[in-house]
C-alpha cells in the first residue's frame, strides 16, 4: 500500500497535466480550424497539406509521446523508490537494533519514533549512497538525556543522520570565540565557580576548559571509597558506596546539567559549557584572552584560574630511565585510578613511596585488597611514622600499627638512593643500604601548584608556598581570581597560606565566584579537611597542623559511633565538608562529664582532639575519631585567644560524652 499510494502521489500531478494539455490543444485546434480566415498562410498551420486531419496526427504524436515519457520516467521512479525505501526500512530498524542492546529507554527515548516519522517526511531524497552508519545513529542519543531543549534535539537527530560519519567527529566541536566567564580548569574549584556565578547571575554564560577528557568530579574517592566497591565494574561506572551504604557518582553533575559549547553563545538563559580536553598554554592580560594548545583564542570578561595541580615525583625515578617510569603511578586524576586498579590485579607487589594523606590511605586500600589476592603492599616513607609531618609522633606511631594490621609492610626512615629495572623486578635502593624490590612503584610525595600561566600573564608566584599570590578576595588583578590548590592567599586569622584539600577547593571556588559577580568578599572562611584510613578511623583538621608545633591532645574511649561509617550514616554525606558551612559555632555547649587529665601517651587512641599552638594560641585542630564538630573547631580559632587549660577547651567538643 505504501508504494502504491508513494507512486500515486507523484504519478497523479503529471497525469492530470497531460490530460488537461491535450484537450485544450484538441479544443484549440477546432477552434483554429473554423475560425481561420482563408488569408491565413498555410505554413502557420502546417507543413504538410491544408486539412484538419495532419493537425490532429500531430497532437496524437505528441500526446503518445507524453505517455511514453511519463511511463519510462514512473518505472525509474518506483524503482529508485523502492531502493530508498528498502534503505530507509534497514536504516532504521538499525537503530532499533542499537537502542535495544544499549542503555534502557528512558523518556525522552520514548519520542524516538517521532523523530524518525520526521525524518521519515523530511527528507524525501536522499543519496542511494548515503548508507547508515554506526557514528552518526550514536550521536543523537548522546543528546538524549537532556531535557532542556527537546526541539534541538529533534534537529540534531535530523542533521547527525544525514552527516557522513567523518563531518560528525568531535574533532570539529566549536569552540566560542567569547566567553563572559571563563573559568581555566575543570576541578572542584572550578565546578564551585561555576554554580555560585550560576546562582548569582541566573543568565551567566560560563565556559569551564580543562585538559581533562571528563567533566568535573571530585577527587577524595579516588583514593577512599572506590577501592572499597565491590562493583568489578567500578572502573567504568565511578559509582561507589559512601561509608553509610548510600551510592553515589564521582561526578558532581550528569551530562545533561552542561550545556553545548556550540549553544553557549546562543543560550537565551545562558548556562555552563565544558571545553574538555583542551588546555590554555598562554594568557594575555592585557587582551583579556588566552590561546588553547591548538592555537585557538578566546576573550573574556572574567577569568578564573583554577588549575590545581600536578603530582610530584621523586628525581631519582624521573633520572633512572624509561623502563622505571612506566612502572611507576603519580596518582591525581580518574584515569590514574583506573590504571593502577588494573596494575594491582596483575602483578605481585607495589610499593608506595610517601608517608602522606594520598600515600597513606591507598596502602589502607591496597592493603585491604591484598588479603583476598596475595599482593604484597609496601609503604615506605622518611618520616618515623605514618603521616609524620602532621600527626603528634605518638599519634603518628599508632597509626603507623593500625596500617600495619590492614596488612601493609610498613619501612620508616626510607631515604631513596637510586631505582633501576632489573630482572623484570624494580630494586629500590635506601641510602641506609636496604634494598626494596618490587614490580611497579606508587610516587605519593606531595603535589605541585599548576602555575604555568604566571609567566605569560605576568602574575605573581609565593616564592614560599608556591601558587599564584592574590589578595583576601582572592584577586590576582582586577578580572583575574585564583582558588583551589593553585591559590596562595592572604588568611586573616593564620596568615598567607595554600591549602590542597577538598573543602578548601570548595569554599575558595564558592567565593571567587560570587566576587566575578560582584561580591567583593574576603576569603576568612577556616576550611577543613580529612582523611579516613578505611571505613573504622578517620579525622577531620583545621588550620594549621604540623607536627613541629607544640600539641596538646586531650583523649577518650571511643564507642560504636565514633568512626568514618557511623558519622556519613548521622550526616547523610560521604563527603563530610559537604554537611559543613561557613558558620561558626556561637554558644557551644560544654560536656557536663567530669573530664580526665590531659593525655600524650597511651597506648589507645579512640577518638580525641589535639591542639596545635603558635605563641599559646590555637592555630590549628585535629578531631580524631569527633565527626560534625568542625564549627566548634573554627570558632576557636577565628576568637585567637590563649587558653589557660586546653582540657575545659576540649570539653566543648562533648568527647566525653558515650
Amino acid at each position: 500500500m505504501l508504494k502504491c499510494r508513494t507512486v500515486w502521489k507523484k504519478l497523479a500531478p503529471l497525469a492530470r497535466s497531460s490530460s488537461t494539455v491535450c484537450r485544450q490543444n484538441v479544443r484549440r485546434a477546432g477552434l483554429n480550424n473554423g475560425r481561420t480566415p482563408a488569408c491565413v498562410p498555410v505554413a502557420h498551420m502546417s507543413t504538410g497539406p491544408a486539412g484538419g486531419g495532419r493537425e490532429t496526427q500531430l497532437y496524437i504524436l505528441l500526446v503518445g509521446a507524453a505517455c511514453v515519457g511519463g511511463g519510462l520516467y514512473a518505472y525509474r521512479t518506483v524503482t529508485g523508490d523502492q531502493k530508498r525505501y528498502q534503505q530507509r526500512i534497514d536504516e532504521i530498524a538499525a537503530r532499533q537494533n542499537k537502542t535495544a542492546a544499549g542503555k534502557p529507554a528512558t523518556l525522552v527515548q520514548s519520542e524516538a519514533p517521532a523523530v524518525e516519522a520526521i525524518e521519515t517526511e523530511t527528507v524525501a531524497e536522499p543519496a542511494p549512497e548515503a548508507a547508515p552508519s554506526p557514528e552518526p545513529e550514536a550521536a543523537p542519543s548522546s543528546e538524549e538525556p537532556s531535557p532542556l531543549a527537546p526541539d534541538a534535539e529533534v534537529a540534531a537527530s535530523t542533521e547527525t543522520t544525514e552527516t557522513p560519519p567523518e563531518d560528525s567527529s568531535p574533532a570539529i566541536l566549536k569552540v566560542p570565540s567569547h566567553a563572559p566567564y571563563l573559568l581555566i580548569g575543570g576541578g572542584t574549584a572550578s565546578f564551585a565557580a561555576a554554580r555560585s556565578i550560576r546562582a548569582r547571575d541566573p543568565g551567566a554564560k560560563v565556559l569551564i576548559v580543562t585538559d581533562e577528557p571528563d567533566p568535573p568530579y571530585m577527587r577524595p574517592p579516588l583514593s577512599k571509597e572506590l577501592w572499597f566497591s565491590d562493583d568489578p565494574s567500578v572502573t567504568e561506572t565511578l559509582r561507589f558506596k559512601q561509608w553509610n551504604g548510600k551510592e553515589r557518582s564521582i561526578y558532581f553533575q550528569p551530562p545533561s546539567f552542561y550545556i553545548s559549547t556550540e549553544e553557549l553563545d546562543s543560550a537565551e538563559n545562558g548556562g555552563v559549557a565544558v571545553l574538555s580536553g583542551k588546555k590554555v598554554v598562554h594568557m594575555d592580560v592585557r587582551g583579556n584572552k588566552v590561546k588553547l594548545d591548538d592555537d585557538t583564542e578566546i576573550s573574556y570578561d572574567k577569568c578564573l584560574i583554577a588549575t590545581g595541580g600536578v603530582p610530584r615525583n621523586l628525581q631519582v625515578i624521573e633520572r633512572a630511565g624509561e623502563e622505571v617510569m612506566k612502572r611507576t603511578t603519580l596518582f591525581r586524576k580518574i584515569e590514574d585510578f583506573k590504571s593502577l586498579d588494573k596494575v594491582s590485579r596483575n602483578i605481585k607487589s607495589i610499593t608506595i613511596v610517601g608517608g602522606g594523606f594520598l600515600g597513606s590511605e591507598l596502602a589502607c586500600a591496597l592493603g585491604r585488597r591484598s588479603t583476598e589476592s596475595g599482593l604484597e603492599v609496601i609503604q615506605m616513607f622518611p618520616e618515623k611514622g605514618n603521616m609524620g609531618k602532621v600527626l603528634p609522633e605518638y599519634l603518628s606511631n599508632w597509626t603507623t600499627e593500625k596500617v600495619k594490621r590492614e596488612g601493609v609492610k610498613i619501612i620508616s626512615e626510607a631515604l631513596v638512593k637510586a631505582v633501576v629495572c632489573k630482572d623484570d623486578k624494580l630494586e629500590i635502593q635506601l641510602k641506609d643500604g636496604r634494598l626494596v624490590k618490587t614490580d611497579h612503584i606508587v610516587a605519593a610525595v606531595g603535589l605541585e601548584p599548576n602555575v604555568d600561566l604566571a609567566k605569560s600573564a605576568g602574575l605573581e608566584v609565593d616564592s614560599d608556598f608556591g601558587g599564584f599570590r592574590v589578595n583576601a578576595e582572592l584577586q590576582a588583578r582586577s578580572n583575574i581570581w585564583v582558588a583551589g590548590d593553585a591559590a596562595c592567599f592572604y588568611d586573616i586569622r593564620l596568615g598567607r597560606r595554600r591549602v590542597e584539600h577538598h573543602d578548601h577547593a570548595v569554599v575558595s571556588g564558592r567565593l571567587a565566584g560570587e566576587n566575578m559577580t560582584g561580591a567583593s568578599k574576603p576569603y576568612w572562611h577556616q576550611s577543613m579537611f580529612w582523611s579516613d584510613l578505611g571505613p573504622d578511623v578517620g579525622y577531620e583538621a583545621i588550620g594549621i597542623v604540623d607536627s613541629s608545633l607544640p600539641t596538646v591532645g586531650v583523649f577518650a574511649k571511643a564507642t560504636a559511633k565514633d568512626t568514618p561509617k557511623a558519622a556519613t550514616e548521622q550526616s547523610g554525606t560521604g563527603i563530610r565538608s559537604e554537611s559543613e558551612t561557613e558558620d561558626t559555632a556561637t554558644s557551644p555547649v560544654a560536656s557536663s562529664s567530669p573530664a580526665p587529665a590531659m593525655v600524650q601517651h597511651q597506648d589507645e587512641y579512640g577518638k580525641g582532639v589535639i591542639f596545635y599552638l603558635r605563641d599559646k594560641v590555637v592555630v590549628g585542630i585535629i578531631l580524631w575519631n569527633v565527626f560534625n564538630r568542625m564549627p566548634i573547631a573554627r570558632k576557636i580559632i577565628k576568637d585567637g585567644e590563649e587558653h589557660a587549660d586546653l582540657n575545659e577547651v576540649a570539653k566543648l567538643f562533648n568527647i566525653h560524652d558515650d
